[in-house]
């Protein structure tokens, strides 16, 4: 059995330790092949089989979804200065008890029957791509990052992190014990301690997820651990999908639900991925291998490209696509309209699953950036041109907002600001992206446009969702170049060139105001939300000596 070194353990201390249980397990699957990921999920009862060969899991209901409370970064004084603990997203841990989960992990890992080893890299650019060993009980978990993460390229001696691999520990059905963690971990409303963490070691490169059952958390603490590494590299991480085709790459930043996978997968343009990106002084490159995509209300009139990849039929050892807490009948039919389980039922599967993609996953320097929001109180215009100032001060303040009735206590649409368009997920003092994203841009002319993919004619329960047909025309011509060729007015609350006509969309439809039929309760919502934009800008940035050129362009100010 494993026996805690005396004294306090050095991190190495830790990695003899786990290469010595997986040198001496008798039932260590190392780097199996994919038909045997999905053979030995299926035998594990991991997941079931659906009508269409895909595989189905649910987890617990602490489970569904990423526990933003329970993720962590070990603070060290090596990079304490680098990270913003002033964000509510970066929760500090004292490194003697990530040790003590680091111990009780390994400890855990040796107990099991089977344990599943993969060696990948997350970023397709071979001179970024960052080795990663992940280590699991789990077969289904071994299987997700065969989807997302990617294949370790033959010239992977290129890498800055060459012989520096990242070491990830995913139990996710296993607790922590809540008596030894007594003071050490967050209490819960019931009073008792967590017995669920998410942690990542910047400077050792080591990372836990303990008691997750959530797929989100592996490749969200992955994606958060390249935000932090990548820019002393000079390499800008964005939380944002891509595509590449005519009028140049193009990168489409926005938050969950605000449509970066839909409208990223154009059958026209040849996609790159649909979540994280780097940006190099050679281009754009995805982190990732594969898609993990929303399922609720997904339809295959709607998002065509998303649901053939998902439920494409095939035999069930070939496939591979996990689908996570969706309906799912006695007949192995999924019913993705049914959100009893949760609103965020997910799909993960590789991006090869797609019709249209890159095969190389990168592209020359973006053209165009898209920022997307889902504006639930139907006000801001479903298209916009952003001069430097203004997305600069877009990217800062990331809006899009939450709807009435999918959280608790929330009546009317809430404005919500996640800087960069994924704050949780950034954890560099904000400065470091802002700077990074201004100089690439200035440098290579990129346009910025903002696109509102949420509602029209009033606010979420009165007006309706702006038509996906016109949103993808929108994008489309800012894309193209179509929208260099028409006039513009200035939005007097958001401050915004709006067009004045956009190919295949209604003009009235551009103008918000022109769609509602109260006009001055439009002019009320949108001073409001213009309101809430001022005091998160002063709340956030008000110590934070940003430029007054870009304070200018905040609504409200």
């Amino acid at each position: 059995m494993l026996h805690m070194p005396v004294g306090k353990a050095s991190i190495e201390e830790f990695r003899e330790i786990l290469d010595s249980i997986l040198n001496k397990h008798e039932n260590v699957k190392d780097n199996i092949s994919r038909r045997e990921m999905i053979e030995e999920a299926v035998a594990n009862k991991e997941a079931l089989i659906s009508k269409n060969g895909a595989l189905a899991t649910w987890t617990p209901p602490e489970s569904t979804g990423r526990s933003p409370k329970d993720t962590v970064i070990v603070r060290r004084p090596e990079s304490e200065g680098n990270i913003d603990w002033d964000s509510p997203n970066n929760i500090p841990i004292e490194p003697e008890t990530f040790e003590m989960v680091l111990y009780d992990a390994l400890k855990t890992l040796e107990s099991k029957e089977k344990i599943y080893v993969t060696d990948r890299v997350i970023g397709a650019d071979p001179s970024w791509a960052l080795p990663t060993r992940t280590v699991t009980d789990h077969a289904l978990t071994a299987l997700f990052t065969d989807n997302m993460f990617r294949d370790v390229p033959e010239d992977i001696q290129k890498s800055v992190f060459y012989n520096d691999e990242f070491t990830l520990l995913v139990l996710p059905y296993d607790k922590l014990d809540r008596e030894r963690y007594e003071g050490r971990l967050r209490k819960l409303k019931d009073g008792r301690t967590s017995n669920m963490i998410v942690a990542m070691d910047f400077d050792n490169k080591i990372g836990v997820v303990y008691g997750s059952a959530y797929q989100g958390s592996v490749k969200k603490l992955m994606f958060t651990v390249m935000n932090y590494l990548l820019p002393e590299k000079g390499i800008l991480p964005l939380h944002c999908s891509a595509n590449d085709g005519e009028g140049g790459s193009a990168l489409l930043l926005g938050l969950s639900g605000t449509g970066k996978t839909t409208l990223s997968a154009d059958p026209h343009r040849a996609l790159l991925g649909d979540d994280e990106h780097g940006w190099s002084d050679e281009g754009i490159a995805n982190f990732e291998n594969g898609c993990y995509a929303k399922m609720i209300n997904i339809k295959k009139e709607k998002e065509p490209e998303i649901y053939d990849a998902v439920m494409h039929r095939d035999d069930w050892r070939k496939h591979g696509a996990i689908v996570e807490n969706a309906m799912m009948y006695p007949n192995g039919k999924f019913d993705f309209s049914d959100s009893r389980l949760t609103q965020n039922s997910r799909a993960s599967y590789p991006l090869t699953y797609l019709t249209n993609v890159k095969p190389s996953s990168r592209a020359g320097h973006p053209k165009t950036i898209l920022f997307l929001t889902a504006d639930a109180n139907g006000v801001i215009p479903p298209v916009a041109k952003l001069n430097q100032n203004q997305a600069m001060l877009w990217f800062l303040m990331g809006y899009t907002s939450k709807l009435a009735g999918t959280e608790t206590g929330i009546d009317e649409p809430v404005s919500v600001f996640s800087r960069f368009f994924g704050e949780p997920f950034m954890p560099r003092n904000p400065d470091v992206y802002a700077t990074m994203l201004g100089e690439k841009m200035k440098k290579h002319r990129t346009n910025v446009y903002l696109i509102n993919t949420g509602w029209t004619g009033g606010p979420y329960g009165v007006g309706e969702r702006i038509d996906i047909d016109y949103t993808r025309a929108m994008v489309d011509a800012a894309l193209t170049g179509k929208l260099e060729k028409v006039s513009y007015r200035r939005h007097p609350f958001f401050k915004v060139m709006v067009p004045g006509e956009c190919p295949g969309v209604p003009s009235n439809l551009l103008w918000p105001r022109n769609t509602w039929k109260d006009k001055e309760k439009y002019d009320e919502r949108a001073k409001k939300v213009a309101e809430d934009f001022r005091r998160h800008f002063e709340k956030a940035y008000g110590n934070k000596n940003i430029d007054e050129e870009i304070a200018r362009e905040c609504p409200g100010v």
